[in-house]
């Protein structure tokens, strides 16, 4: 049974509202009051929901943006792979639409990391979690490339096998555990809505690290305002299964490295390192210490 569900009608979301934007619904939920604005950009493979639990400490304070790019979660499909310009002038148009004025200070997670250093609006200051970089394969050691040119290669080739039923159940009983905390009318469409758009992430990642990657390079440099960038360099379970142990240490040295040096592009940048979190679910594994950079970059721009 194809749980694909991207081509299906587009269902509401259980939180935000849907909003017109290029003749597309694109889905944004807002909370809390004042300013700047928070601007969460989700991670390759996750959704604006996946981050609910931050967004409403964060809307204690300001207030907080969630948002599902074309595509993804509960906004109506684009074809992918799609280009860092079409997704940053479409976030800015979103917002727009929805009548939220700049300047916003960005949360960007792994891929919505680099987007929130290119968004074409104004920023009043950037929060990167564990954010994807454009040299990051270039930098990577050779064994590191030819596996990921394989990985990719084979993604482009062939679709991705459906997964039998059995593997759904499975999924569906991990998500759920997963997202235990999260309010119960929230919990099971989003556990849903992971099963029905699980091919989302390979279609995303498919032109990255060729023509997204060379177009960060083209793009004006990070903003100099005040950033934040944090590193994480604990387990992730995800990547403990793509890469063996000795590489995936090689790799990180690498994203430790050209972290700091993104820190460093701003002249009020600062770089932390997060030893004990993964990279997929770091908002998760330590929201204490996500919520106090939020917190020191709200002292510095508010």
């Amino acid at each position: 049974m194809n749980r694909d569900e991207l081509t299906k009608p587009l269902t509401s979301p259980p939180l935000g509202r849907h909003y017109d934007v290029g003749g597309r619904r694109l889905m944004l939920h807002q909370s809390g009051s004042g300013g700047p604005t928070a601007v969460l950009l989700a991670g390759v493979g996750l959704m604006s929901l996946d981050y609910l639990n931050l967004h409403h400490r964060i809307a204690e304070l300001t207030s907080s943006v969630l948002h599902d790019r074309a595509g993804t979660g509960w906004s109506e499909p684009a074809g992918l792979p799609r280009t860092a310009a079409e997704v940053t002038g479409e976030l800015r148009e979103l917002l727009r639409a929805a009548a939220i004025p700049g300047p916003y200070l960005l949360v960007g997670h792994s891929l919505g990391g680099a987007y929130a250093r290119r968004f074409p609006g104004e920023v009043a200051g950037l929060l990167l979690l564990d954010p994807f970089h454009e040299d990051l394969v270039v930098r990577a050691p050779l064994r590191a490339r030819e596996r990921l040119d394989g990985m990719l290669e084979q993604m482009r080739d062939q679709e991705l096998a459906e997964p039998t039923e059995e593997q759904f159940q499975r999924s569906r009983e991990h998500l759920a555990g997963h997202f235990a905390a999260w309010p119960e009318p929230v919990r099971e469409p989003l556990v849903e809505r992971h099963l029905a758009t699980w091919r989302v992430a390979s279609r995303e990642n498919q032109n990255l690290y060729d023509e997204v990657a060379e177009e960060f390079r083209r793009a004006p440099g990070t903003p100099d305002v005040p950033l934040i960038v944090l590193s994480a360099m604990g387990h992730d379970a995800t990547q403990a299964h793509l890469w063996p142990e000795e590489l995936l240490h090689e790799i990180n040295e690498g994203k430790r490295a050209l972290h700091a040096e993104l820190a460093a592009e701003s002249s009020l940048g600062e770089h932390r390192i997060l030893d004990d979190a993964g990279h997929g679910w770091l908002h998760e594994e330590r929201p204490d210490a996500v919520l106090q950079a939020f917190n020191d970059l709200l002292g510095q721009v508010g």
